[in-house]
């Protein structure tokens, strides 16, 4: 009977920190497509679509709890999003999307994000990265002018 009790009380506890792992990774799974957000409307070449998604990755980011994300690690991911969403052209937000990528692909490889692999990939003619859902370029810091410049750089599983 102790056994029966100490193997429940064991798989409950497997349950419930499973549970609030996934709850923190789905915290951390929403800030990052927000990003992918601003990474897709940079890419469009679209300013107002870029501003509007970064004032949605603001929201995300302020949401998250501090127990998952560091506040320091928040409150430099709201301040690259907040320049990007104040930002008045499309190269002043791109030039504020080197930090915000770079800090998040430090994030993205501490969580699991996905069941898929996410690629980062770099662009040598901007000297920047970025991360993406799919192998296929599709390049923010330059859009429609070099739209499939860059590689893919290594995956996070």
């Amino acid at each position: 009977m102790k056994k029966y009790i100490i193997t429940a009380a064991l798989s409950l506890f497997s349950i419930i920190s499973l549970s609030a792992q996934s709850k923190k990774d789905a915290q951390v799974s929403k800030l990052y497509q927000n990003y992918i957000a601003i990474k897709s409307a940079l890419a469009s070449d679209d300013a107002d679509k870029t501003s509007k998604a970064a004032v949605e990755f603001i929201k995300t980011a302020s949401a998250v709890d501090y127990k998952v994300v560091s506040e320091g690690n928040l409150n430099i991911l709201r301040k690259d999003a907040t320049a990007i969403s104040e930002a008045r052209n499309i190269t002043a937000q791109r030039e504020t999307f080197y930090n915000l990528s770079d800090n998040m692909i430090g994030l993205t490889k501490e969580f699991k994000l996905s069941e898929n692999p996410i690629y980062v990939q770099y662009c040598p003619m901007a000297d920047g990265s970025w991360l993406s859902d799919e192998k296929k370029i599709v390049n923010p810091y330059y859009g429609s002018s070099m739209l499939s410049c860059g590689s893919v750089k290594s995956e996070i599983k």
